[in-house]
């Protein structure tokens, strides 16, 4: 039985994006030449370094405006690319790529507060999520971020 399911960008709000090439923050979107593994946003799939072209733009996930709601640059290929698909499963290249991938789990209330905060680490991040929403009931969904870069990555929601 799932317990959670992967929530990347959708291609409808990338498309606005892509079509507009400006950001929900009234910033240009630029592009650039992959120079680290991203991931890209859309796909969940690394960046090939130095030949991937990839769009930069300024995202909050959040829908509430509150001292929470983070923004920051995030990734996305340049080209269309297919939306994640194997939302039961964290994206086992991300997962398997601890060194480009260091990933933190933030748990968020009903009211988009921050209550929750855990390293992955060297854990099985789908296990590690599933024993979250099992013991923290007052965790309403979760975001993966870089550890280091403290970007957002996508969100988890349960099921």
């Amino acid at each position: 039985m799932k317990k959670f399911k992967i929530v990347p960008l959708c291609k409808e709000f990338v498309s606005q994006i892509r079509k507009t090439n400006i950001d929900n923050f009234g910033n240009q979107v630029y592009e650039q030449l992959a120079a680290g593994k991203g991931p890209c946003r859309i796909s969940l799939k690394p960046f090939i370094v130095g030949q991937d072209v990839r769009l930069v733009f300024a995202y909050s996930p959040f829908s509430e405006n509150n001292a929470f709601n983070q923004s920051g640059p995030i990734f996305i290929n340049k080209e269309e690319v297919e939306q994640y698909s194997d939302i039961y499963n964290f994206p086992t290249e991300l997962k398997a790529d601890k060194e480009n991938f260091p990933l933190s789990l933030i748990g968020y209330s009903k009211e988009q507060k921050m209550i929750f905060t855990k390293l992955v680490g060297d854990n099985d991040i789908d296990l590690l999520i599933a024993e979250i929403f099992e013991t923290k009931s007052d965790v309403e969904y979760l975001h993966a971020r870089n550890s280091e870069a403290c970007c957002f990555i996508c969100k988890i929601e349960r099921v």
